[in-house]
């Protein structure tokens, strides 16, 4: 592997981490900059999510083996390390090729003192198996949810979180199954948006979305421009998560649809795509600039002009009260349901994050069914499982509202899906419907539908 393709993951990384950027925006961007070959591009791209989705277990391994918290060491070394441990420990990379590069990384970006510290740390990392420095830091956990989360390179939180979310199922014997396929690189799904494109023959359909298909291999991009962005890079259960609101009861021509928190695009697509085959209008609202800009160049792709608005979604939706017929709230929320594609989800957020963004998410539902008409409908999405930014969303919003009956979102994606969904009934016997990746190959997608009555 040439060094520019470790540059590219390490100056990836160095972004998530400093930055706060997403590894998935930020790469493709990186390797086409580097002008890295196919062989290269594919191994920084194992490089950098590799190293973001087993960073907590690195870290404790950094921290035995430097005897010092990683806190205590620089970031832009610590980062540098990560790479370097992940070569060792889980590449087929020799392990002196990997001291070495890291090593001549840390010199360039922290200078010959740094370097020095990173080679006696690696140096001492390499002397051991991977499999002795794994018994090594679960030894030291001091709880058995402690130790699982060293075994999987989840955070604890994230663990309880997502075996309370099952067993609300009555399925908690499938933590260890869901936490294997947070690990696992997830297939590049495509949709090819209704009305728009067609499957391209010769392509292996998606099991439940039809509108999705799989790409043999290689880069998709080239794919996506010969279509003008009429098909797109898209994760199946995002698609289900558009075609539960547009196909929750037959479209009446006229129809005002609103996207509230559009950003970045892939769902607003989707439903521009449904208005234009069904004579609705559409509105798309997104507050972030940025993530309004990725809107805009989605809705490129729908031949009809749509109106973006970049303000706060709850006064967007106070501003038109009884006014639309389909509303998607695509909610801000702690992105676990995502973690195979965003791995760093799982670092970035706390459990102090999860109050925040259920208040909004109640807030902007509430405002959105404010905005429908009598039998509008309200699709209130998460990309997360945590049952407080699901059932506990949820249910707060009937308790508070008398006008609101909820639909059965299950029921409507069985009637969607191309095959039988194993959409499992919770215990609170509502209708939402979660989608899981272990069970589904999707990401964890929350939908619930809201009808105002």
């Amino acid at each position: 592997m040439s060094a520019g393709a470790r540059g590219v993951a390490y100056d990836t990384l160095r972004a998530v981490d400093a930055d706060d950027a997403y590894a998935n925006l930020l790469l493709p961007r990186l390797i086409e900059r580097a002008g890295l070959s196919e062989a290269d591009a594919r191994l920084t791209t194992e490089l950098t999510y590799g190293t973001l989705r087993r960073r907590g277990t690195y870290d404790a391994v950094i921290t035995a083996a430097a005897d010092r918290p990683v806190e205590k060491i620089d970031p832009a070394v610590l980062d540098a390390l990560r790479l370097g441990v992940h070569q060792i420990m889980s590449t087929r990379i020799a392990s002196h090729a990997a001291v070495y590069e890291t090593v001549q990384l840390v010199r360039r970006a922290a200078g010959g003192p740094a370097s020095g510290f990173a080679n006696a740390v690696l140096r001492r990392i390499s002397r051991d198996t991977p499999g002795e420095w794994m018994a090594r830091i679960q030894d030291s956990a001091r709880s058995d949810d402690e130790r699982l989360a060293l075994r999987t390179a989840h955070p604890v939180w994230v663990i309880r979180a997502l075996r309370r979310a099952l067993a609300a199922e009555g399925r908690a014997d499938e933590l260890d199954a869901l936490l294997t396929a947070d690990n696992q690189a997830p297939q590049v799904t495509m949709a090819a948006l209704p009305g728009l494109a067609e499957i391209p023959p010769g392509h292996a359909r998606t099991q439940y979305s039809p509108l999705g298909f799989r790409l043999g291999g290689g880069d998709p991009e080239p794919v996506v421009r010969r279509s003008r962005g009429r098909v797109r890079v898209q994760d199946e259960g995002s698609q289900l998560a558009a075609l539960a609101l547009t196909r929750a009861h037959p479209v009446e021509e006229g129809e005002r649809w609103l996207d509230l928190c559009a950003g970045p695009g892939g769902k607003t697509a989707i439903l521009a795509a449904e208005a234009v085959a069904h004579g609705a209008r559409l509105e798309a609202n997104e507050l972030v600039p940025a993530r309004a800009g990725l809107v805009r160049q989605a809705l490129a792709a729908v031949p009809k002009r749509f109106s973006v608005t970049e303000e706060d979604g709850r006064s967007r939706a106070a501003e038109s009260p009884d006014t639309y017929d389909r509303i998607l709230v695509d909610a801000p929320c702690t992105g676990l349901g995502a973690l195979r594609r965003r791995p760093e989800a799982r670092w970035r957020k706390s459990p102090a994050d999860v109050h925040e963004l259920t208040a909004l998410q109640t807030e902007l539902v509430d405002a959105a069914i404010g905005a429908l008409r009598p039998g509008g409908v309200v699709a209130y999405v998460t990309c997360s499982p945590h049952l407080a930014e699901t059932s506990g969303v949820l249910a707060e919003i009937l308790r508070a509202r008398s006008d609101v009956e909820q639909l059965d979102a299950r029921a409507v994606l069985q009637s969607v899906s191309r095959a039988p969904i194993d959409l499992a009934a919770p215990a609170d016997g509502s209708g939402r419907a979660q989608l899981w990746p272990h069970r589904h190959g999707t990401d964890a997608m929350f939908i619930s539908l809201l009808r105002r009555v």
